[in-house]
């Protein structure tokens, strides 16, 4: 073996021995993260929850007026990922970035279904109603943006559940999903802020089926007086809820689990110790 030969070799096992570390680097901040995001009391699990509602409408809010302004749903995803910035800088909760992390924190034994039941439920009902209550605060502050609420909406209530919006929905689970695998893969703020507005360009600028973020676009126009009640915004929202799941459990987070699998199975041996 030449000396050429033995330094590419080198430098070969010293890149894969940087790639694993890097990796468990990352897998050990997903899962401190999710031990210490499950063992929240209800307290905190309602107001951080209720806190993301607040700090999503804000991208909605931007949302609407960027649309009424330009008609360019593109434009106004770039507006929305101002919502999942605050999410990121201010460390509040949003239902649907609760499945990579949380979920890998149980598997690996850090935390209990009961805790990561919780945190689904809790989170999941306060989003909703800090959503439900700044969008009600939207419509009054800003009437001329009724129209492009209900406009807006419409695209969502009237879909009926087949093949496509099953497809957008599960898009939306991995796309956020992949979103919050990608901040947890570095340590630079910057870095993972240019993945939060890459997240809100591909969820609201391709219109896919997001259960929490479209929820207020729909709340917006049922506060603007739309043709439409709860009743059709349940319809959509079950199934919509169900398949982010799929999407952001059964394809990322299982396949980041699959990858992890020696590093599961240290963690739950040193869990149980």
């Amino acid at each position: 073996m030449t000396v050429d030969e033995e330094s590419a070799r080198e430098e070969l096992g010293e890149t894969a021995g940087s790639t694993e570390d890097e990796l468990q680097v990352a897998f050990d901040t997903i899962v401190s993260e999710g031990a210490q995001r499950l063992h929240r009391s209800w307290r905190e699990v309602l107001t951080t929850g209720f806190a993301g509602g607040l700090e999503v409408g804000t991208g909605v809010l931007l949302l609407l007026a960027v649309y009424a302004e330009t008609g360019s749903h593109l434009l106004a995803g770039i507006a929305f990922s101002v919502g999942f910035i605050a999410l990121l800088l201010a460390r509040s909760e949003l239902f649907t970035e609760g499945f990579l992390v949380p979920v890998t924190a149980v598997v690996s034994g850090r935390a209990s279904a009961a805790q990561l039941g919780k945190l689904w439920s809790g989170t999941l009902l306060m989003n909703l109603l800090g959503g439900w209550l700044f969008m009600w605060l939207v419509v009054r502050a800003f009437p001329d943006l009724r129209a492009t609420a209900i406009e807006s909406a419409v695209h969502f209530v009237d879909a009926p559940l087949d093949l496509q919006s099953a497809s957008l929905a599960v898009l939306a689970g991995i796309a956020i999903t992949l979103m919050t695998r990608m901040q947890h893969g570095t340590e630079s703020d910057p870095v993972k802020v240019v993945a939060a507005v890459a997240g809100g360009f591909v969820l609201a600028g391709l219109q896919l089926f997001h259960s929490i973020l479209d929820s207020l676009i729909i709340f917006g126009a049922l506060h603007a007086g739309a043709p439409f009640g709860y009743g059709d915004w349940l319809a959509w929202f079950w199934y919509t809820t169900l398949l982010n799941m799929a999407g952001g459990l059964l394809v990322v987070t299982l396949l980041r689990l699959v990858r992890s699998k020696e590093m599961i199975k240290n963690e739950r041996a040193q869990a149980g110790r």
